[in-house]
């Protein structure tokens, strides 16, 4: 692993009992969700989603592959999707690349496609705007893990979903362009890190 993120990954761990105990007991359950299904030796697939897939389900599907590979827990497939299809954000881009991860884009269009490093023998986790039921997310077995309320309102019904469980956060956009733009960006990053570790640690 990449020594930047993988520092940031360790100083992580010491956040665990910071987590408060009822927002514990939420992620407890993704933790079993995963345990199960690698106990049933069968593929973990994971959707993270938020209103526009363009910040905190981005780091949501990031952190998720990324804990996964540190906890050497494999099987697992990341993805990401929202109510609606815009661009990853270059805030959320930003707020990777000051801890280490190396932040590519393969294409010019307007919801450009990126690929985002974190071990020199990985693959690299793709990543771009697309709606939840983009034909390149999972279509049956997967959890849908909701990081917005918005998009926990918005998406009443997910079909084929096996667990919907919603681990909501303070959308960063609402700082954009003021002074706390990169602290709040680099807050929710870590709090969407550190609650996502929490979750692989128990499995």
């Amino acid at each position: 692993m990449n020594h930047l993120v993988k520092k940031y990954c360790d100083q992580l761990i010491l956040d665990f009992d910071k987590i408060l105990p009822e927002r514990k007991i939420i992620l407890n359950t993704l933790s079993s969700y995963i345990s199960a299904k690698i106990n049933e030796h069968k593929k973990v697939n994971l959707i993270y989603i938020c209103t526009h897939n363009s910040r905190r389900s981005q780091f949501g599907q990031i952190w998720a592959k990324v804990a996964a590979h540190y906890y050497k827990i494999d099987h697992v497939n990341t993805f990401s999707g929202g109510t609606e299809a815009t661009v990853f954000n270059i805030n959320a881009i930003n707020a990777l690349k000051r801890i280490g991860f190396d932040v590519k884009p393969i294409n010019n269009e307007k919801n450009a496609t990126f690929h985002v490093y974190y071990d020199d023998v990985e693959n690299p986790i793709v990543c771009f705007s697309k709606l939840y039921d983009d034909p390149k997310n999972p279509y049956h077995e997967f959890a849908a893990v909701m990081t917005c309320s918005d998009a926990e309102e918005n998406c009443p019904f997910i079909p084929n979903v096996e667990l919907r469980i919603g681990t909501t956060y303070q959308d960063p956009k609402e700082f954009d362009n003021t002074a706390l733009q990169d602290v709040k960006y680099d807050e929710r990053c870590k709090q969407i890190a550190t609650e996502t570790f929490y979750v692989f640690s128990n499995i």
